[in-house]
């Protein structure tokens, strides 16, 4: 074998291995910016400026919600509808027709994490939106988010939340070292463990009705409480040693967090 040959072969096989060694820093604050940073400076949610506007701000995570079009392009909007038009009836084309408000077309999968991965702080919180279509629909939506994620060597940054169950075993089983939280709120810590779950990322309100919080915390997984707006439910959350909190105010949470510092 030449050695231009053995060279190349060497960097073709040796590239997985350097992206798993990627270092994410991560901020250390409990900051989740729900669909970006996007109240405060009236951007669109979902939007590439809301990102970079979490990113500015130093949140841990950037929360980001991701749908599938007709024609199986991957896509981030909160809604099942963009601009009035169904996005899994819809080819990613036609919803190129119509901008958000600050200009921008609807962000892609590729373009949200290829924007969120030029920095190495603010992890990219990848919510899947359940599919209609039953759960073979979101199977096979959940193998092309992963792939997605893997061919553009994401993984370091991205940790996955999902209110369907099935999507979320179904990256667990693809991806054994992810990190993957269930939304839903109605399945106990040591559920969620044995199934392969890393946190549960609840609303706030599961967690005044029974002691999942500090059960989750013993067995050692991730807390996140959604979606926390006000000063009061931050300050009790923050008081029960909650992992993370995902608020679509971000920077008061950060003010909040500035003034309890001695």
């Amino acid at each position: 074998m030449k050695k231009a040959q053995l060279f190349f072969l060497m960097i073709l096989f040796s590239a997985p291995l350097w992206a798993q060694n990627i270092k994410i820093n991560g901020h250390k604050n409990p900051v989740i910016a729900h669909r970006g940073a996007w109240k405060f400076n009236n951007l669109p949610e979902n939007s590439i400026a809301s990102l970079k506007q979490a990113i500015k701000l130093k949140c841990y995570g950037s929360e980001f919600d991701v749908h599938m079009t007709l024609d199986s392009v991957l896509v981030i909007n909160h809604d099942p509808e963009f601009m009035q038009m169904p996005i899994a009836q819809t080819n990613y084309q036609t919803l190129l027709t119509q901008k958000l408000s600050n200009g921008e077309t609807i962000p892609t999968l590729e373009s949200y994490l290829t924007t969120g991965m030029k920095q190495k702080n603010t992890k990219l919180i990848l919510e899947l939106k359940t599919q209609k279509g039953g759960v073979a629909k979101d199977l096979k939506f959940s193998e092309k988010v992963a792939e997605m994620v893997k061919r553009l060597k994401a993984e370091p940054w991205v940790e996955y939340i999902s209110f369907e169950y099935a999507i979320c075993t179904a990256l667990i089983a693809q991806m054994p070292t992810a990190k993957v939280a269930y939304l839903g709120g109605e399945v106990a810590p040591d559920k969620l463990k044995a199934d392969g779950f890393t946190g549960l990322d609840y609303h706030y309100s599961v967690f005044k009705k029974n002691a999942w919080l500090a059960e989750a915390q013993n067995i050692g997984l991730s807390t996140n409480a959604w979606t926390v707006n006000s000063t009061e439910e931050m300050q009790r959350l923050l008081e029960q040693k909650v992992d993370y909190l995902t608020t679509n105010e971000p920077e008061q949470l950060f003010e909040l967090l500035k003034n309890k510092k001695p």
